[in-house]
């Protein structure tokens, strides 16, 4: 027992030391797993064989994390991605295969061990990119959807690696009964497993493996939300999580069962529950096991490299291991010109998947098993994968610098929009924002004149029959040939702070009876675009903050007119607070550094409270409202969602 508080001890202390240095220096959360792994391993020798017996556990964070991936995901939504399932995730498998196999080949070793080695090298790490991909928000960019469908490619790919490994096995002969099962020595027949398809035909195989899939999915089409309701129906929270545990442990073991991977039956299941109503309560409860989970998995690989293998020969092992990362980077680079992939869309592909991955070391081990590798080339199998795991991180940090440089240079856009029109009003931006002004202007019967640099939302714009001109709004050219010279107001609703500014300073530059309305992002936006010569200053969430305020107060028991009158309270004093605060902000300066600016900051929100309080005692109550009504855009959307009418304008909603 003490061995094992001493073992947690140390791991924990690791990750809660070097992670967060790790991140201080911006090189990310699983280098800092790794670096805490090799020093509490080949470094200290603070822990040993153990570490071994370990990663299978910490390999389930694996498990847990495509099951989270599978939550976000629907059946529509992956049958969408099969064309990168088979065309990008396919051509990677096998063209980084045959160039490994041809290389390895090259160095001396026999074809069939070629083979091997490319095949267990060809798969990237699904833990390290997807953590690294979430953790710098790139999930959702066309690189990083890109990246997920060739990670996904490869963990159902190890399936069919596991059954050919054999088939390469040195100094054995593989021979098929009648039936098409597999022959096996004697001594392989003494050795009895759990599993489910050993020693079945191969139609038995493929029967039972197809029966435990439609197993998953049925289960958890119909019998998951029965569970689920049942367990709410204790009102027990902590059996939350017991069941996501189950769930994913209970089909974890049954994949294995029928020989497929954990990792592919957890995202399968995860697909399958990604439509259900209790999909957020699975992945709150199952996050945190994740997290740790993966981290601890991290750390075994980081102490598990064997750096005596490694300065034993360092030079070749260390090439070999820059040669695989090249090497499987100018095959993804092809992919990514062929899949039309562009600028840092490319860039992360192609060095984000340039590693070898944690399913490395269960084909080595299974290869060993089999006699597919000597156990000298294992071994150096197992430190190339590391080694490569390891400089992953580095990876990622390369491409944030390409990424600087590509963003620094002028990219090539569509040629802007001849703009043939000119209004009295000038909207330049026409996002969420910009939208309603739009709206509300043209529908009052005054004409516009609508900018904006994103294709895709002018585009979209002209569907719903709004005219809109495709053009950097802060370009002069643009702004005098939408009548800049003539028109009477100017609305600057762009979404980069610093062209706002530009706008702004540029148009009264230009026009100095213009009258100019800008949406500010934040207060400190207010006193630069105030700076600019904007006339009407909007922060884009203050008034509907305002006004959501309003009806907390208002569900707190308060009446319409104590919650409206303190409301309008509240928005004067900001105001005056604003034009205090703005004389002693300083450009340039950060607000936490201005010490007169915090003070007083701090003297008008307790003046405001006073202030309000006192409002609060001077009003007259009303009579007592009529209970809960929907307000905002829930009054407007009341019962559409459940077939029933909505209420008529005119009443409270807003």
């Amino acid at each position: 027992m003490e061995g094992i508080l001493l073992q947690g001890t140390i791991y924990l202390t690791a990750m809660v030391i070097a992670v967060p240095l790790s991140v201080r220096f911006g090189l990310g959360s699983v280098l800092g797993y790794l670096i805490a792994g090799i020093m509490i391993g080949p470094v200290l020798g603070l822990v040993g064989s153990e570490t071994a017996d370990l990663q299978h556990y910490a390999e389930f964070g694996v498990v847990l994390m495509l099951f989270l991936i599978g939550l976000e995901l629907d059946p529509k939504g992956l049958w969408e991605m099969r064309k990168k399932l088979l065309g990008t995730g396919g051509a990677q498998i096998l063209l980084s295969t045959l160039a490994i196999a041809i290389g390895v080949y090259l160095l001396g070793l026999p074809l069939p061990t070629s083979l091997a080695v490319g095949l267990t090298l060809a798969l990237s790490s699904t833990a390290i990119v997807l953590t690294t991909l979430t953790e710098k928000n790139l999930m959702r960019t066309e690189g990083g959807r890109s990246a997920f469908s060739v990670l996904l490619t490869q963990d159902i790919a190890v399936i069919p690696a596991l059954a050919i490994l054999p088939l390469l096995a040195l100094g054995r002969s593989i021979t098929f009964s009648e039936d098409g099962s597999i022959n096996r020595t004697p001594e392989e027949d003494a050795h009895h497993t759990m599993s489910l398809v050993e020693g079945l035909p191969a139609w038995g195989v493929t029967l039972v493996t197809l029966a435990a899939v439609a197993a998953v999915i049925l289960a958890g089409r119909y019998l998951s939300p029965l569970l689920f309701r049942f367990i709410h129906a204790s009102r027990i929270r902590e059996m939350y999580t017991a069941v996501a545990l189950v769930i994913v442990v209970g089909i974890a073991f049954l994949m294995i069962l029928v020989g497929l991977s954990p990792a592919l039956g957890a995202f399968l299941a995860g697909v399958v529950l990604a439509n259900s109503e209790f999909r957020h309560e699975l992945e709150a409860d199952i996050e945190p096991f994740k997290g740790l989970l993966l981290g601890l998995f991290f750390i075994t690989v980081g102490a598990g490299i064997n750096f005596g293998t490694l300065f034993g020969n360092p030079v070749l092992i260390i090439a070999l291991t820059i040669a695989l990362m090249i090497g499987k980077g100018l095959v993804l680079l092809v992919i990514a010109l062929a899949s039309g992939l562009q600028g840092r869309d490319r860039w992360l592909f192609t060095l984000g998947l340039a590693q070898a991955g944690e399913f490395g070391f269960v084909l080595v081990a299974f290869g060993l098993q089999q006699g597919v590798f000597l156990p000298r080339i294992g071994e150096i199998i197992l430190l190339v994968v590391a080694l490569s795991m390891l400089l992953t991180p580095l990876s990622f940090i390369a491409y944030e610098f390409i990424g600087k440089r590509l963003a620094s240079e002028p990219e090539e856009t569509p040629q802007h929009d001849e703009i043939d029109e000119k209004a009295p009003v000038i909207i330049a931006g026409i996002g969420r924002f910009g939208q309603v002004v739009n709206r509300m202007v043209q529908a009052s019967g005054f004409r516009t004149v609508v900018l904006d640099s994103d294709l895709a939302t002018i585009q979209l714009m002209r569907r719903f029959g709004f005219k809109g001109f495709f053009g950097d709004p802060t370009r002069p050219e643009l702004l005098a040939a939408a009548g800049l010279d003539e028109a009477s107001v100017l609305v600057v609703a762009v979404d980069d702070k610093a062209a706002a500014v530009q706008l702004v300073e540029y148009a009264r530059r230009l026009r100095p009876d213009i009258a100019i309305v800008a949406r500010a992002h934040d207060r400190l936006h207010v006193y630069e675009l105030y700076n600019a010569g904007a006339d009407h200053i909007v922060r884009e969430m203050f008034d509907s903050s305002l006004r959501a305020a309003r009806y907390v107060l208002e569900d707190m028991g308060l009446s319409d007119y104590e919650a409206h009158e303190l409301e309008i309270a509240f928005y004067r004093h900001d105001r005056q607070n604003l034009r205090e605060l703005a004389e002693l902000w300083k450009p340039g300066v950060p607000v936490a550094e201005n010490t007169a600016y915090v003070e007083r900051s701090r003297e008008l929100n307790n003046n405001l409270e006073t202030a309000l309080l006192s409002q609060l005692d001077g009003l007259t109550e009303e009579a007592p409202t009529e209970g809960r009504r929907r307000r905002g855009d829930a009054g407007a959307l009341a019962g559409t969602l459940r077939g029933v009418a909505p209420r008529r304008p005119g009443g409270r909603d807003t």
